[in-house]
């Protein structure tokens, strides 16, 4: 049963992101200066992320949208960004934004949260 709950959330999670690639929004045009700015500042950003949960394509989709070519980190089992993200965050819970400022890392939960706070910051 577990395998078979497995396998349907693998197949929908996989048709998920087929239709993601089907109707990817056009990115935000920015300068060449405006957009190297831009990624300069996203250094300090990463995403963790499950490759085929709904929540992390709709904030990679808003990544994409924005014209953010951010740091993205697998946090699948075993993995070593899933134990940042346990040991940094406090828990596994995707998608997580986090962002380093002044020695201090701030995590983000909620796709919709990290959705809002990237387009006040970057749109």
């Amino acid at each position: 049963m577990k395998f078979v709950i497995k396998f349907i959330r693998e197949a929908l999670g996989r048709i998920i992101i087929l239709i993601d690639l089907i109707t990817r929004p056009r990115k935000q045009k920015r300068s060449p200066e405006a957009q190297a700015k831009v990624e300069a500042e996203l250094n300090n950003y990463s995403l963790y992320q499950f490759y085929a949960c709904p929540f992390c394509i709709k904030t990679r989709r808003a990544l994409h949208r924005l014209n953010l070519p951010m740091q993205k980190r697998n946090a699948k089992e075993g993995s070593q960004h899933r134990a940042e993200l346990l040991n940094g965050g406090g828990a596994v819970k995707v998608p997580c934004l986090r962002i380093q400022k002044d020695g201090q890392d701030t995590w983000m939960y909620e796709s919709s949260e990290i959705i809002n706070y990237l387009e006040q910051k970057f749109a």
